[in-house]
């Protein structure tokens, strides 16, 4: 059965004369050119990025719809103008909320699963963080191991906590059977987490990124986001000066900080899932929160439209390679000559997302912490 007419039936429509303020889109905007589902159902073969809208709010103890947050997101975004005619946008609506918090997580994988199995990356603009658990199981029912990346100032495995985007990782990092391969956390803020909770993750292998140590060298970032495929930000990750709404803490990542890393998100072939999360338009100012999310999906297609430009790793024509050792172990390294972005080789032959550091470190005779990290998760 074609993917329109099973996933339709889990979707409401957006209203774009309500959106534009039936004042309509001038030409270039995203709201002009998007094939949003207002009267019919989108096309969604002919797409490249689809956006699902999911309101739900339960997991974070609060109502089921009420605070309508994909809408005002969706709102600034239509407003800006494309630079990316390469990227064909699809809105497919909002998902509809079901009658318990398990029934709408259960819609939303179902949306997910069917996108993702014709092509598409899938953005989902939420709803409370523990949505992200609908973004992992989508891997999970086709039993894709995968490597996922949540950027928060939290880490959520409290688990004293009853409602379930706090704790909603738990589930996610420790649930039998498994298939996280690995599991990156970028811009904790390092005076709400317990430290035996980093201890523990460090435990698992799993590579945690504290807020300072990412802005101080925030490109070392993109390998980590380049070999990732599911991604999930937490807007608690920004600063409140940059985003109103987040009203946990005055320290985060600035806007263009946030920026940046979400065109990480758009450069890697390997996401195709994309979460945005913790949105309440009631705690926002002016919209100012909307208008940065709005942003940080301009900056996610124009990474898709970037990162279409990398040749495959076959294609060595493509590449510079360069040959060292650290420690008596040969590898190689490969350079792009189209993005410039790094690649480094694994004792088994298999090259993995790297950045210049690292290469620097191995001429230099030192054995490159991403490489050590590799080789202990096997």
């Amino acid at each position: 059965m074609p993917p329109n007419l099973h996933i339709s039936d889990f979707l409401d429509p957006v209203n774009l004369s309500e959106l534009s303020q039936d004042q309509g889109y001038k030409d270039g905007q995203i709201g002009k050119q998007i094939d949003a589902y207002d009267e019919f159902f989108p096309d969604l073969f002919e797409s490249d990025m689809v956006i699902v809208g999911c309101e739900e709010e339960r997991g974070a103890g609060r109502g089921r719809k009420e605070q309508g947050a994909p809408n005002v997101i969706r709102e600034q975004f239509y407003q800006l103008f494309s630079w990316h005619p390469d990227i064909r946008l699809a809105d497919a609506g909002n998902i509809r909320s079901g009658a318990t918090l398990a029934d709408t997580h259960a819609a939303l994988k179902t949306v997910i699963r069917e996108l993702t199995g014709i092509g598409k990356t899938v953005v989902i603009l939420g709803g409370s963080h523990d949505l992200t658990l609908s973004q992992y199981y989508t891997y999970a029912d086709k039993k894709h191991i995968i490597e996922a990346t949540c950027i928060d100032a939290l880490i959520d495995l409290d688990i004293n906590s009853l409602h379930r985007s706090d704790n909603f990782l738990m589930e996610m990092l420790t649930g039998e059977p498994n298939y996280i391969h690995h599991y990156n956390h970028i811009g904790f803020q390092s005076y709400y987490v317990h430290p035996h909770m980093l201890e523990t993750m460090d435990k698992l292998r799993f590579d945690c990124f504290r807020l300072g140590s990412v802005k101080d060298n925030i490109e070392e970032m993109e390998p980590v986001i380049r070999n990732s495929h599911l991604f999930s930000f937490d807007i608690s990750a920004i600063a409140n000066a940059y985003a109103p709404a987040n009203q946990l803490s005055p320290n985060g990542f600035s806007g263009e900080e946030s920026c940046i890393l979400m065109r990480y998100a758009g450069l890697s072939h390997n996401v195709n899932t994309v979460g945005i999360y913790g949105y309440v338009p009631a705690k926002d100012k002016d919209q100012l929160t909307a208008r940065q999310i709005s942003h940080m999906l301009w900056y996610l297609i124009d990474g898709k439209s970037r990162g279409r430009r990398e040749a495959a790793l076959t294609e060595r024509d493509f590449f510079i390679e360069y040959h060292t050792a650290f420690a008596e172990v040969a590898t190689t390294f490969l350079q792009s000559k189209k993005t410039q972005r790094w690649w480094m080789q694994l004792p088994d032959h298999k090259y993995i997302a790297c950045s210049y550091q690292d290469y620097l470190l191995a001429s230099s005779n030192q054995i490159p912490e991403r490489w050590l990290r590799a080789q202990e998760r096997g």
